[in-house]
């Protein structure tokens, strides 16, 4: 049975479906652009929107399996529900959702007050569903890496209570083969969340020190008073969404993202093989 992707051309969508036909899975995209897809012959691909209800139900037909990312936008909540609704609608049952770690508690960061609202949804709509819940993604330090390389600062806000960052290609990987698990599975399964994380958890300065040690030379932590960051982020997103993303930095300040026991362990029993550390992708961004 086929196995539906959404945001099938972002960092973490390319790589679900990449994953996805690694194992030979039946998968289908929904995208907005056909020229963006790219995908292996073997993935059918359905141009639309998550808004736009025709586009939907061809893209859920003879679908049992769905995998929602919904991008953070100004309409991310009603494109979740819509979807929900559509899938359930064409008899779509089994779901693994992208969340966010701690969508339940940072309720003042719209984007993770979204994803609660979904996965309340997905378990009010009695879907057999996984809830994956990451962390901050490793890869977000790309868009700050010229700033560490060529000014010595790590500018991101992330506070001394420390974040677990995770690394996207692990997202991906433990998406693919819950859905798997998912769609092949027999009679209903329960609910589950699983929090992705990295094997580290790291505070501010210590992400600067691991900076400094590949760098061969300094490298200062910028501190937590996110205003600064907030101003970089206008330049290159909405003004709502720099506020939205320093709402996110003040909580990783005041909370941090620190797994709970045996997360770590779950994730390494789930793929096999070790999880990938923050050290190893900060040296090959750095390169």
């Amino acid at each position: 049975m086929t196995i539906l992707v959404t945001g099938a051309t972002g960092r973490v969508g390319r790589q679900v479906v990449d994953q996805l036909v690694r194992r030979g899975a039946d998968v289908r995209v929904l995208i907005r652009d056909p020229s963006k897809a790219n995908f292996p012959a073997a993935v059918s691909v359905v141009q639309g929107e998550m808004l736009d209800i025709d586009s939907l139900r061809r893209a859920f037909d003879r679908v049992r399996t769905l995998f929602l990312l919904n991008a953070v936008s100004g309409d991310e909540f009603t494109q979740a529900l819509i979807a929900l609704n559509v899938a359930r609608e064409a008899g779509v049952e089994r779901v693994v959702y992208l969340s966010v770690m701690h969508a339940d508690r940072f309720v003042n960061v719209p984007h993770f007050a979204v994803k609660s609202g979904a996965e309340r949804m997905i378990e009010g709509m009695g879907f057999s569903a996984t809830i994956l819940r990451p962390a901050y993604f490793m890869d977000n330090e790309a868009m700050i890496r010229d700033v560490i390389v060529d000014h010595g600062v790590y500018p991101m806000p992330i506070g001394t209570s420390g974040v677990a960052m995770v690394d996207t290609r692990d997202i991906a990987e433990v998406a693919a083969i819950e859905l798997i698990r998912r769609n092949e599975g027999a009679g209903d399964l329960s609910v589950e969340v699983i929090n992705l994380v990295g094997p580290d958890t790291l505070t501010g300065p210590e992400v600067a020190a691991v900076w400094g040690d590949i760098l061969g030379r300094p490298v200062a932590y910028g501190g937590d008073d996110p205003t600064g960051f907030e101003q970089n982020l206008v330049g290159f997103m909405p003004k709502w969404m720099a506020y939205e993303m320093r709402l996110m930095a003040e909580r990783y300040v005041s909370d941090g993202m620190v797994p709970e026991a045996g997360d770590v362990e779950r994730l390494v029993g789930i793929l096999g093989r070790p999880l990938h550390a923050y050290r190893d992708y900060a040296t090959e961004l750095a390169q």
